[in-house]
């Protein structure tokens, strides 16, 4: 029988929360480049050069990937021949202590984002924990550990159906995915569940995710299965969708579709769909009493070489003298450098502000939001000599139920996050004459690099969600939505998504 050492199970948790925060997987990095050389649409390829060259930096500065360092999801699979040194901890307490320290580590300190009470006070454990944990007992005398660090904006994006037996699941999959807009930071995977009942469906569909990037070998030699067969036509039709890196519209959504299937009733045809984003993160690993999990640090030769410039005519801004006049200057899908003050605010301070102006307190001391942009995002702790640590965009929707609030009452000019806004916002960005920009979500170590100053300025309890103040050189942005209106998530993919079916029809004469 194999004991395991309590304190190695732990430290490989710790070790492996680490890595991943830091290292993407290679197969990962290899898809995106093979993406990223054969894309056509700029706005894409621009996007996708920052991804890859962020995963470069995180790999070189051992610094997190995304500012959204996830909540943990473990799969942990102990063979029947197993036994622990000590039983004063259980499974799940052991996860979570290994989450803890590698969250709270000194080096790399890792956001903790997990709230309690979820559906009331909703209050920061500190910690990242508790982790979320699935058992299970096999045959053999090891441990088999697959974990994960799951971004918010993706996990946000997952869906569920109870189809009917003869229901196509393709084409719930058409269906859904342009529903799910871009807040799941494509390109990225698309894990499914089939099968079993509703709650194991979703367990299935986040397990796959876990699996390695496989899908063009699977192409090179054909299907056999009936997931394989799914998982081909899945990739093939949804990348014809147009949607892009992004979502700004391109020729590449997903880089894989994976698969995990189980018996079910006859009259249920359960099915989950959890997409992975451009800040894939997973690590899997044995125990076999040897040892704590011994992981080994990727090359940085194996990274691709990807260099990204502006071009002459990008548009410089100075957001410390911009004036309405000059915003109705920029034009959709507009690449422009930030140089100057922002401000930043998530949906914690945008709460917190609604209530503060609707019980006339006005905004807090030491807050002017008139005439400045207002950055989504919640950014990682500084360490060493570092301004601020990686500080990439959140979901844009989330706020959008407060823009026009923001828009009217406190006189913003304009607001940065990531993935597209809703129709009531965009009709509310074009009466204001104000503008969306969107940075790229993914790219949070290289986006901080940009971040000369800052300090936070108001709601200092709320943590990584209080109000910061940045003093920014040169960050990228791309106009999503401009004074008028017009909008590069709408039609981005609509152009390419039309310039995918010419070329099949050329094709197919």
């Amino acid at each position: 029988m194999t004991v395991i050492r309590q304190q190695d199970f732990i430290d490989s948790i710790e070790d492996a929360l680490q890595f991943i925060s830091y290292y993407h997987p290679l197969d990962y990095v290899k898809a995106v480049e093979q993406a990223y050389l054969k894309e056509e649409s700029q706005a894409a390829k621009d996007a996708m050069a920052q991804i890859l060259i962020n995963s470069r930096m995180s790999a070189e500065g051992k610094r997190p990937l995304c500012q959204d360092t996830g909540i943990v999801t473990c799969f942990v699979k102990i063979g029947m021949g197993v036994s622990w040194d000590k039983t004063d901890m259980t499974v799940q307490q052991m996860v979570d202590e290994g989450t803890r320290r590698a969250y709270m580590n000194p080096d790399n300190p890792l956001r903790a984002s997990i709230v309690e009470d979820p559906a009331g006070a909703r209050k920061n454990t500190k910690d990242n924990t508790p982790a979320v944990v699935h058992i299970d007992t096999v045959p053999g005398d090891k441990i088999e550990v697959m974990i994960a660090a799951k971004g918010g904006g993706s996990e946000n994006k997952s869906k569920m159906v109870m189809l009917n037996p003869s229901d196509d699941i393709v084409e719930w999959v058409l269906k859904t995915l342009p529903t799910m807009g871009a807040g799941w930071c494509p390109p990225g995977m698309l894990g499914l569940g089939i099968g079993g009942t509703a709650e194991k469906a979703a367990v299935l569909a986040k397990e796959s995710l876990m699996d390695p990037v496989d899908i063009q070998e699977l192409i090179e030699r054909g299907p056999q299965t009936t997931d394989e067969k799914l998982r081909v036509e899945i990739y093939e039709r949804v990348n014809k969708l147009g949607i892009g890196a992004q979502g700004l519209g391109g020729l590449t959504t997903v880089v894989d579709v994976k698969i995990k299937s189980v018996p079910t009733h006859a009259a249920s045809k359960p099915v989950a769909m959890i997409p992975n984003c451009a800040a894939t993160r997973h690590a899997h690993f044995h125990l076999d009493g040897s040892g704590p999990a011994d992981l080994k640090a990727p090359k940085l030769e194996e990274w691709p070489e990807v260099t990204w410039e502006v071009s002459e005519n990008t548009r410089r801004v100075n957001m410390d003298e911009v004036t309405k006049e000059d915003i109705k200057e920029w034009k959709v899908g507009e690449t422009v450098l930030l140089s100057g003050k922002m401000l930043t605010g998530r949906d914690a301070a945008h709460k917190r502000i609604q209530t503060m102006l609707e019980n006339g307190e006005g905004l807090p001391e030491g807050v002017d939001l008139n005439g400045k942009f207002i950055y989504y995002v919640g950014p990682v702790d500084a360490v060493g000599d570092e301004v601020v640590g990686p500080a990439g965009p959140t979901t844009a929707t989330r706020m959008d139920k407060f823009t026009d609030m923001m828009l009217e009452k406190t006189g913003i000019a304009g607001m940065i996050g990531k993935a597209e806004r809703g129709p009531a916002t965009v009709e509310s960005i074009a009466k204001h004459e104000s503008v969306y920009l969107m940075a790229v979500g993914g790219a949070a170590y290289l986006v901080s690099k940009a971040i000369k100053k800052a300090r936070v300025v108001a709601f200092e309890d709320l943590g990584m969600e209080a109000i910061y103040e940045f003093e920014v050189e040169d960050m990228p942005v791309t106009v999503a939505v401009d004074s008028t209106g017009a909008n590069a998530h709408q039609t981005g993919p609509a152009i390419w998504k039309a310039k995918i079916a010419e070329l099949d029809e050329a094709l197919s004469k």
